[in-house]
């Protein structure tokens, strides 16, 4: 599972700088330092805890019923589900 979490955080940190949108179609960019994701239209960072516990959300819902961001219930979900949408951890 930690390898799983590891490979995961290094797919968001290897698409930082690139533009990416929300599902309600706002644009934004995001970098990574260290154990935290910056994105251009917020303030507060999103940790890399909070990307792992959406992860983990996504891998334990056998029943598919985690269909949109809110679902994924962590800070900066709109942004988290964005990334994980265009890097393929979610379909």
């Amino acid at each position: 599972m930690a390898n799983r979490m590891e490979n995961m955080w290094k797919a968001v940190d290897a698409h930082q700088g690139e533009q990416f949108y929300t599902i309600k179609g706002l644009p934004f960019v995001y970098r990574v330092r260290g154990g935290e994701c910056f994105i251009d239209r917020r303030k507060k960072s999103i940790t890399r805890a909070t990307f792992e516990k959406a992860h983990q959300r996504l891998i334990e819902d056998e029943d598919c019923q985690i269909t949109g961001p809110k679902q994924l219930g962590v800070f900066g979900a709109p942004y988290v589900w964005a990334i994980f949408k265009e890097i393929g951890i979610i379909r």
